[in-house]
Order: C-alpha cells, then sequence, then structure tokens
C-alpha cells in the first residue's frame, strides 16, 4: 500500500483542523527532509511506535532478467532497510 502525501496531508488536516493547511505541509517537508538528510548521512533513524530505518550496502551480484533468462551483473548499491516497531 502506497501512501500519497496529499492524501496524508488531508488526513492530518482532518485530525487537526485548528492548524493551517500551509503550516501542515510545511512540518511535513521539514520531517521528511529530515530523515532523507539523515538517511544520506548514514545514521540510523528510529521514530519510536513507528519503526527504524536504517542504509545498508547491497553487494554487487550476478541476477537473471526473468523475461529473457539472460545474466545481469547488478552493481554494489546502497538501500534503505526499514523495521516496523
Amino acid at each position: 500500500m502506497a501512501i500519497v502525501k496529499s492524501k496524508l496531508l488531508n488526513q492530518l488536516k482532518k485530525n487537526w483542523p485548528g492548524f493551517a493547511h500551509k503550516d501542515i505541509k510545511k512540518l511535513s517537508e521539514i520531517i521528511l527532509n529530515e530523515i532523507k538528510r539523515a538517511l544520506r548521512r548514514g545514521n540510523r533513524l528510529e521514530i519510536r511506535g513507528f519503526g527504524s530505518m536504517s542504509v545498508k550496502i547491497q553487494k554487487s551480484s550476478i541476477r537473471r532478467n526473468p523475461r529473457t533468462g539472460q545474466k545481469v551483473a547488478v552493481p554494489e548499491k546502497k538501500v534503505i532497510r526499514w523495521r516496523q516497531s
């Protein structure tokens, strides 16, 4: 299930009608940007009652294209790991 940012903002507005929509939007942008910055720095992020996120390095490997069966080399890359709390 994917969450669209606009739906999240609308739900927050319903829960807290006393806040202006622009304030809720700005607050959500600040929170999401801080999460991005922490993960870019390689820090582990924990939000109690939600989950924790960290960046791991996925080793390079040889995989198969499911359509053709051809072997494909996948380079090393960084991936985000999330664990629900």
